[in-house]
């Protein structure tokens, strides 16, 4: 009958066989294939093989963190991965949808795309800087992406602001709806509605359609698919830009990419 031969009988000493899988170990928190399949392991070698990787990892607290580091540089590498296959492929969605609509210079020769919520802090910061941005920069293109996140209020101001597109007043809304003071209600979205001349009547109606909830589920998924989880969200040609910016932060992204022989997307 033959046994499987210990790995102190395969000529290892103890220090040896703990730093061998220590290094295994750590290989394998690292995504390392094939790490441990030179060896064939009993029960009992398995056990031991935990307490002595566990005592090692008690023992040298630094490797967690290198791996935890190597973890994090690998998640961002895919990340980006991912969103340069997502650009490539919904160019067109998300530069030139007709369902979106476009502020400054509509021909201009870089296109700013943003994703927002209306209750969102940030958003609220973010629009008088794109505003500014605007009005110092004559050739620059926006589009905006309805995304609401924070709930049903959010939801409700992203389907008002997109029906209001049928009465020619989205800007105006937008615009109102980022100026309020305090949290976006359903009830200041109508009041705000009313200020600036839309039909409500009609607005609400138009709120109905089965366009519009579509229209914000696409956002949804573009944003899912670009790994943009939260607002506001800057993306200017391949570059996807998570997070508040002020005006000159995102004018320099647009002045890297006229450097650069302008929009290969946008």
């Amino acid at each position: 009958m033959h046994t499987r031969p210990n790995l102190a009988q395969k000529g290892f000493d103890r220090m040896t066989i703990r730093l061998r899988l220590a290094a295994a170990a750590t290989l394998l928190l690292l995504g390392v294939p094939g790490a441990l399949a030179a060896e064939s392991f009993t029960g009992a070698q398995k056990k031991e093989i935990g307490e002595i990787v566990r005592q090692y990892l008690l023992d040298n607290p630094d490797v967690l963190l290198e791996v935890g580091q190597a973890l994090d540089a690998r998640q961002k590498q895919a990340e980006a991965e991912q969103r340069a296959a997502a650009l490539q492929a919904s160019a067109g969605q998300l530069y030139r949808s007709p369902h979106d609509h476009v502020a400054g210079n509509p021909q201009g020769d870089v296109t700013i795309v943003e994703f927002f919520d209306y209750n969102c802090g940030w958003c609220k910061k973010s629009f008088a800087e794109v505003v500014s941005l605007m009005d110092q920069d004559k050739n620059l293109r926006l589009v905006l992406k309805e995304f609401p996140i924070f709930g049903g209020d959010s939801d409700y101001a992203a389907m008002a602001a997109i029906a209001a597109r049928k009465q020619g007043k989205y800007w105006e809304l937008h615009s109102a709806l980022f100026s309020h003071e305090g949290k976006v209600t359903a009830e200041a979205v109508d009041e705000l509605a009313k200020q600036v001349g839309l039909d409500l009547d009609k607005l609400k109606a138009d709120m109905k359609l089965p366009e519009v909830a579509q229209i914000i589920a696409d956002n949804h998924a573009l944003a899912q698919s670009l790994a943009i989880s939260g607002t506001p969200a800057f993306v200017i040609d391949d570059k996807v830009s998570p997070g508040y910016l002020p005006a000159d932060g995102l004018a320099a992204i647009t002045a890297e990419i006229r450097a650069g022989g302008g929009c290969k997307l946008c």
